[in-house]
């Protein structure tokens, strides 16, 4: 951009996700005096803001946001800033230092602020006992280091009689519930205080606000309750979250009588009580409703059938009964998990096309009704694990096209093939049931990541198909009844990372119902919201114990569990080619030989357990190089030789070694490495095979003794100077 000074009239530029990269150079902007729009959103530009950008004497509208400048703001007290400014938009960027309100006294015009996103960034927004010249309609200050006066009490926003949008997010303000705000300030539209430190009751805060479209308190420590005429204090409102506080008493079925009201999140409070049968039947645009983790109860869905609302969350209550005979409706999303729903599933009930579904962790009982088959072109994601379901997955003319399939923890006895597409299926969890067969036909699951087919009746061998499945990232096979070797070509599964792999961290949010809100601008914040399988998440074992994990684990776990089964023979060297696998588990079997020194090269590894097999010779001196191994056993097994008690081993206690008969004391330590003489102590049945170091070393003395004496002889007695004589 160095030659932008030869375009003296130019008036505006506008390079918005161009893909530009490089600095500003301060030089550039000082002749363009007709400048009054500068557009550079969403590139790659770095290093610091020229000052000479706020000199521009005409200068509206300046869009710096989503690149990488950083650094301070160059603007001060002695600064000339452009009095015709309009709109400031610095949003995500690395800018820290302090920026003051105080600075802008002289923007007459300014009517927008976006500073959102610079987590360094500290704003103080003290006019020092002035009246500011300006008028805004939005100020976006989510993600800074705001200072805590702009929430404690009126200060320059009470004059702001024209603001529309506030969104002060995330900015770990601390105080009371501003309800001066709502006093103050008649013409909010947008209004975002989420992900603060605010408490207090928010009874003070319903003040009539006929303006207000958009309202989110959610992630405070706000208590108190929803009023009983919200509707009249809020007629116009869109959107109402206000999740994750300690919001209590019941559901007002005024909240219907809103007649736009699009997104209510209520979810991670204490409300109790039922929830009013109009919320999915008489809000004509309602289209997410997330009452989650509350303590509501009764009839699910009211007792009604006919279902209006798109996106239902209602997991993680006490709702109770059997659902609903002859369902109604098109929900898209329908998270009904953690409750105590009981009876069978009415045929109805798969005529809803959900594309994600969720029924898990409560009593639901019988057999899985064919007519899920009819869901083959709408469900994604089907959770149904936790319950007492029986029998077989139906065999679909058409399969199921999901991407994620969970039925864990029941009592299913077969599993039909053609059930789901297995070209398709990302996690598939089929575990503690007694699903009984062999495994081959998991060849075709060519994008699956996580395998989880423990605790079931499993039988046959390990295929060397399975290692064709190189998007793997978990594989659970544990407790089952699988004999025969491990196929050595395990070692070559990537278990990582691909140039064309699909993000775990975005790959369920393709299913989103957050309506962008937009008061002012195109670009204002939406608000998404995630699928009912990122809550509940799922489990996994490792390190001894089992842990729940959510979405973002799949992302950064990788590990085997072949645990608890009839497999024998030698381990395979290869599976120490598994350089990103965090967990290896292969106890209870029937493994016998060697521990592989090949798997020292798992330098990932954090849990390895080789207990309970019939193991023998020593542990190779090798794993000392695992750094990151925190859980280790090889308890149980026929194991001889030294314990090692260097690096990560010194951490470990004889209960990972128990049951191995012909140990040596720990207190050797060191002695286990190589060039040690003790670096690898022989099994007993080697012993012949290695020569006694000691023995050796006498030899080798008497030898060069008996050498030198033959040379003293012969030179010292006559014997020996006519022997060599002779020669």
């Amino acid at each position: 951009m160095g030659s932008l000074g030869k375009l003296a009239s130019l008036e505006v530029i506008n390079l918005v996700g161009s893909n530009i990269s490089g600095t500003l150079q301060n030089t550039a902007f000082k002749n363009l005096k007709h400048m009054r729009e500068l557009h550079l959103r969403s590139n790659q530009l770095s290093g610091s803001i020229p000052s000479s950008l706020f000199e521009l004497p005409r200068l509206e509208y300046l869009d710096l946001s989503e690149n990488l400048f950083q650094g301070h703001i160059p603007m001060s007290s002695f600064a000339s800033i452009s009095s015709a400014l309009r709109t400031l938009k610095l949003s995500g960027n690395n800018l820290s230092g302090a920026f003051r309100f105080f600075w802008l006294r002289n923007c007459t015009m300014l009517e927008k602020i976006d500073l959102s996103g610079n987590s360094d960034l500290s704003i103080d927004v003290k006019f020092h006992g002035l009246v500011p010249p300006f008028q805004l309609r939005s100020l976006v200050l989510s993600g800074c280091k705001t200072d805590d006066s702009i929430v404690v009490g009126p200060n320059f926003l009470g004059t702001q009689r024209h603001l529309q949008m506030l969104d002060l997010s995330h900015n770990n303000l601390t105080g009371g519930v501003p309800d001066w705000i709502f006093a103050n300030i008649a013409t909010l539209v947008y209004l975002n205080i989420a992900s603060n430190s605010l408490v207090g009751s928010i009874d003070p805060m319903w003040q009539h606000q006929s303006a207000l479209e958009m309202i989110n308190i959610s992630s405070n420590h706000f208590v108190g309750q929803l009023p009983t005429n919200i509707s009249s204090v809020l007629p116009n409102l869109e959107v109402l979250v206000a999740s994750n506080n300690i919001i209590s008493g019941y559901l007002p079925p005024s909240l219907c009588n809103i007649s736009n009201i699009r997104i209510v999140d209520l979810s991670n409070n204490k409300f109790t009580g039922e929830v009013p049968t109009c919320f999915f039947t008489d809000c004509s645009y309602l289209t997410i409703l997330k009452l989650s983790n509350n303590n509501l109860g009764g009839l699910i869905f009211g007792g009604v059938s006919d279902l209006s609302v798109a996106a239902i969350y209602l997991d993680s209550n006490k709702f109770e009964g059997t659902l609903p005979n002859n369902l109604s409706g098109n929900p898209v999303i329908m998270d009904l998990h953690d409750n105590k729903l009981s009876g069978k599933l009415d045929t109805s009930f798969w005529g809803l096309s959900p594309q994600v579904l969720s029924v898990a962790s409560n009593n639901l009982t019988g057999e899985i009704h064919p007519a899920i088959c009819k869901l083959s072109s709408s469900l994604q994601i089907l959770d149904m694990s936790g319950n007492n379901f029986v029998g077989s997955t139906p065999n679909c003319a058409s399969e199921l096209q999901l991407y994620l399939l969970n039925m864990s923890r029941n009592s299913l006895s077969r599993f039909s093939r053609g059930f789901f597409n297995s070209s398709c299926i990302t996690v598939l969890d089929l575990r503690y049931n007694q699903f009984h067969g062999d495994l081959d036909w998991t060849h075709s699951l060519a994008q699956t990541r996580l395998l989880l087919l423990g605790g079931n009746r499993f039988g046959g061998q390990i295929s060397p198909n399975i290692c064709h499945l190189q998007y793997l990232n978990i594989i659970d096979l544990s407790d089952n009844r699988i004999s025969g070797s491990v196929p050595p070509c395990i070692g070559a599964i990537s278990f990582g990372y691909h140039a064309d792999d699909l993000d775990f961290q975005t790959l369920f949010n393709f299913i989103v119902l957050g309506t962008g809100f937009s008061s002012m601008d195109n670009d204002d914040p939406p608000f998404m919201y995630d699928t009912p399988y990122d809550l509940q998440g799922f489990t996994f074992s490792t390190k001894g114990n089992i842990y729940a994990y959510s979405r973002s684990f799949f992302s950064l776990m990788f590990g085997i569990d072949i645990s608890g089964n009839m497999l024998s023979g030698e381990i395979p060297w290869e599976i120490g080619n598994l350089t990103r696998v965090k967990s290896l588990n292969l106890s209870n079997n029937h493994f016998s030989g060697r521990i592989p020194a090949s798997l020292a090269n798992m330098s990932a590894v954090e849990s390895l357990d080789l207990s309970h097999n019939e193991l023998d010779g020593a542990i190779p001196w090798q794993l000392s190089r695992l750094w990151s191994l925190e859980v280790f056993s090889v308890a149980y097994n026929n194991l001889s030789g030294c314990i090692p008690d260097s690096a990560q081993f010194a951490s470990f206690s004889m209960d990972s070694y128990i049951g191995n008969k012909n140990f040596q004391n720990m207190s050797l330590g060191n002695a286990c490495s190589p060039g040690s003489g003790r670096a690898a102590a022989p099994a007993p049945e080697d012993v012949d095979e290695t020569p006694d170091h000691l023995i050796l070393y006498v030899v080798c003395a008497s030898f060069v003794l008996a050498f030198w004496a033959t040379i003293a002889f012969s030179f010292c007695h006559p014997c020996g100077r006519a022997v060599m004589l002779r020669l």
